[in-house]
């Protein structure tokens, strides 16, 4: 099949989350299974020309009018490991300080600069390709290409037979905006209404992809579920509930060949299940670069995430002062909301010898952190899928999860099956809970036969994209058929 990858970032061009991850993943997965996939992006210059990955006008020229004026939108080509980039060029909507806004917040032509993309992505697509058979699309950033391409773009006849999968990463960003953009935009104006991408008196691109997509995914079996519900659902539980007869979860997959122990040359020492002595001295490594007392038998417990109230942040902040009393230490990797990160600077300055924060990311010290750490928190509130905890167990760390979404279908607790756990789970979001699976890991710790045995079977796991990349196919095919 020809298949094309709409999305507002990957890795590693251009990336904020777990999106970019995927959408620079699956495409490869695909292309192992003998389909041939373009991955369209807006071409955030300053960004992507700094990765270094060598840029090629295609002499290609899509003339769009918008919100009032023409504009021309050169389209460069580029390959990063076999995967082909179309690239869209606007530089000022896409050559910014960042992909969606600054520090100051989200830019306030959002809509502007993403239905704009998604109007020329479908005229790329056109060139890319004399057939295109799936168009699949990411988060509310494409939202409305299932829907223009039904009601606006059927004289296109490269994509006019597409089938769309629209797959939503976390239905907590829906993309919501004033209605004088819809005629500003030219959006198809018969569908704003309760039943189509009208909410609450505005334009809302989560509820059109969900609306006019052959296929809506999410990350996850559990999550897919869970967004049916008011509680996950984020006031489209009912129009997903009238739209889930076309609505599955399939769980992420991770880059395997990238992130393996065994071959990483970011760690101190590579390891795999049943050599495991380089892991002690990943911990040695990673204790004298936090500057703590180097410790085998010291927990060191890792966080590498998203400073967000849905990440569980401030769960574990509550929770430091008592990991501290108890002698363990705590390595954290991550940025995010600013009162978050003023706390845990102030916890870290207050016990440097055993607690380190690194306010940003970076993905060699994320490396050694995983490998380092014996046990990876990730008590969130909400998870589609989680990539932390995949990478965790590649690494042999232990993750203690809260159970929701991917982190249900992805971590075996080890109070629902001893045998084959991989880590500890929670149910209340709470400090208390938390607290209480994490003392319960540190007990399961102590006891080495148990504890080897949890972090082989998360090592062992398989995390490959090659079985969510089959269950990918067979719905493309269905849809094709």
């Amino acid at each position: 099949m020809n298949i094309v990858f709409i999305a507002s970032e990957a890795a590693p061009l251009a990336k904020t989350g777990g999106l970019a991850d995927v959408v620079a993943a699956l495409p490869r997965a695909l292309q192992k299974k003998d389909h041939d996939v373009t991955v369209i992006l807006p071409y955030y210059r300053s960004i992507i020309d700094a990765t270094g990955v060598m840029i090629t006008p295609m002499n290609i020229h899509i003339e769009m009018w918008m919100d009032g004026i023409t504009r021309i939108a050169p389209l460069h080509r580029c390959e990063v490991d076999g995967l082909a980039f179309v690239l869209i060029e606007q530089d000022d909507l896409f050559d910014r300080e960042g992909l969606y806004g600054s520090a100051n917040g989200a830019y306030e032509d959002n809509p502007l600069q993403f239905i704009f993309f998604d109007r020329v992505a479908l005229e790329a697509a056109a060139h890319v390709y004399s057939h295109v058979d799936i168009i699949h699309c990411h988060d509310w950033q494409t939202g409305f290409i299932p829907l223009m391409l039904k009601e606006q773009y059927q004289h296109r006849p490269q994509i006019a037979d597409a089938r769309t999968v629209f797959t939503i990463h976390n239905l907590a960003y829906q993309g919501v905006f004033a209605e004088q953009w819809i005629e500003r935009l030219g959006l198809p104006t018969q569908w704003f209404h309760p039943q189509g991408y009208e909410f609450h008196g505005q334009l809302n691109c989560m509820k059109a992809g969900i609306l006019a997509a052959d296929e809506i995914t999410t990350v996850s079996p559990s999550y897919a579920q869970e967004i049916l519900t008011p509680a996950y659902g984020c006031q489209l539980d009912g129009f997903l509930q009238k739209n889930s007869g076309k609505l599955q979860g399939i769980l992420n997959g991770l880059d395997v060949d990238s992130h393996n122990p065994a071959t990483d040359l970011s760690i101190a020492k590579p390891f795999q299940h049943g050599k495991m002595a380089g892991k002690k001295a990943c911990k040695t490594a990673l204790q004298r670069y936090c500057g703590f007392t180097e410790s085998t038998k010291t927990p060191l417990l890792t966080l590498i995430s998203r400073l967000a109230e849905q990440k569980g942040i401030d769960l574990i902040i509550a929770n430091l002062s008592k990991w501290v009393n108890a002698g363990w230490q705590v390595a954290i990797l991550g940025s995010g909301d600013a009162w978050l990160e003023a706390g845990l600077h102030a916890a870290a300055a207050s016990h440097p010898e055993q607690i380190f924060f690194h306010c940003g990311f970076n993905d060699t010290l994320a490396r050694k952190i995983y490998a380092g750490g014996d046990m990876f928190l990730m008590p969130s509130r909400f998870e589609p899928c989680g990539l932390g905890q995949l990478l965790a167990m590649c690494y042999g760390n232990v993750p203690i999860v809260r159970q929701t979404g991917g982190l249900i279908d992805t971590v075996v607790d080890y109070q629902q099956h001893k045998s084959k756990a991989s880590g500890l789970s929670f149910v209340e979001a709470s400090p208390e809970a938390f607290n209480q699976a994490v003392c319960d890991a540190v007990a399961l710790y102590k006891q080495a036969r148990i504890w080897s045995r949890i972090r082989g079977n998360g090592i062992r796991r398989d995390s490959s994209w090659a079985a969510s990349a089959d269950r990918y196919i067979a719905l493309y095919k269905q849809l094709c058929v």
